[in-house]
């Protein structure tokens, strides 16, 4: 195991509500999800970062010695630092140093399966890398003897960022290709009438085991922060209206999430924009609950997905097993909730109905043309929903009408 040293920073001047000790707490989960040996920690506060080394002069000279005493190999902030800060801390420990964001991609690209994660992780880092390349490859790369080399020629840093460039602009084409083939797959679900269900929440809350417990799939599920990376998504019947839903799992989320991470797993965090219901999922164990579910909704903010119907899911109730007026008062706080136990399969059943009430409650407004022959149809609208506009012609009838939504994608698949 790599020995590591961690710093964490809180800001006088940040309006973030997360203690300095929760902060730490963080930042060791992440260290130790990508098998990393904490030696050492040093929490501070300060006014506002210094611009050349975060830190005061004081406190690196604190952390150098840290580094000498442990034989830490690397020095993890939890701050996101600028490349001058990196190159100048890397100079004063000499040990590799790195910021929170480039050890969540550390994480993302470990977890990465799919061809699709592998281009948005990789994405990810060449554009986290590109700003840092300053002060890099000062040797020049074209000086020698001879005809036309004569010169300051070209550096290797400007070599380094022409083909990092042209990697991005590669992988971007090919992110927009993915884009093309998830559109026919959505595409296909519409015509199929399928109803979508997003499970989000923050990373480690138990999306995975609950994905395998709603729909008896066999999603790795695993106590680590981002075990789950790609989207999953598999299908469920509702027992009473036999609709068939997809469940997706998809990559949880973080406390300041980094806006560019967001940017890049855009193609992978459709699935919650485009779903007709959210489960945000809550670790009811954990007591930093509120600041998770505050976190969520940040995201979720950031993805245009805050006016998704949402449905909470309070998980691992199995942990409060002994506390059941705890657990009823998450239920107060939390409205249209429904607390279970993934693990164990704790009303699993009640969630399921609640979720196919929801689907059923769910309205939609459609347009169609109903043909002479196809006039039980209308009937079915009629008792389903409640018709805006009925104009008859030779033909058929033309029809504004506002359904649920599971019938209204069945309705159309038989117009």
């Amino acid at each position: 195991m790599e020995k590591v040293i961690l710093v964490t920073v809180k800001l006088f001047e940040s309006s973030d509500e997360w203690s300095l000790d929760e902060l730490s707490d963080e930042l060791r989960l992440l260290t130790r999800t990508v098998q990393g040996e904490v030696v050492a920690e040093i929490k501070c506060k300060r006014m506002k970062p210094t611009p050349a080394l975060y830190l005061g002069k004081g406190k690196v000279e604190e952390l150098n010695e840290l580094v000498r005493q442990t034989s830490a190999r690397t020095v993890i902030f939890n701050n996101d630092l600028n490349p001058t800060q990196q190159r100048n801390l890397e100079e004063a420990f000499s040990v590799k140093t790195i910021d929170r964001t480039q050890l969540i991609l550390d994480i993302f690209a470990r977890h990465a399966k799919t061809r699709e994660g592998k281009v948005q992780v990789e994405l990810a880092q060449l554009q986290y890398l590109l700003p840092r390349l300053s002060g890099k490859g000062i040797a020049l790369s074209r000086l020698g003897g001879g005809i036309g080399t004569r010169g300051p020629g070209e550096q290797k840093l400007e070599i380094d960022r022409r083909r990092i460039r042209k990697r991005i602009s590669r992988l971007t084409d090919d992110i927009q290709s993915l884009g093309r083939r998830r559109f026919e797959l959505r595409k296909r679900r519409v015509e199929n009438a399928l109803s979508s269900v997003a499970l989000v929440g923050y990373t480690n809350a138990g999306k995975s085991t609950l994905l395998n417990a709603l729909t008896s799939a066999h999603v790795k599920a695993k106590d680590e922060m981002f075990s789950t990376l790609d989207p999953v998504t598999k299908r469920l019947i509702l027992p009473e209206s036999k609709q068939k839903v997809l469940f997706s799992d998809t990559v949880g989320f973080l406390h300041n999430l980094p806006h560019h991470l967001i940017e890049a797993f855009k193609a992978t965090l459709e699935v919650v924009t485009e779903a007709d219901l959210l489960l945000i999922v809550l670790d009811i164990s954990n007591p930093l609950i509120h600041q998770h579910n505050d976190a969520i909704w940040e995201v979720l903010g950031q993805l245009q997905a805050q006016q998704k119907p949402v449905l909470y899911v309070l998980n691992k109730i199995d942990a409060l097993a002994e506390n059941e007026r705890l657990v009823e008062r998450f239920q107060h706080r939390f409205h249209n909730c429904v607390a279970v136990s993934a693990q164990y399969g704790t009303n699993i059943d009640k969630l399921v109905n609640k979720v196919e009430h929801q689907l059923l409650q769910a309205t939609t407004v459609i347009e169609v043309f109903i043909e002479h022959a196809k006039m039980k149809l209308l009937n079915i609208i009629h008792e389903q929903g409640r018709v805006l506009r009925c104009d008859y012609t030779e033909n058929g009838v033309s029809v504004q009408a506002k359904l649920p939504l599971l019938i209204a994608k069945k309705l159309l698949t038989e117009i």
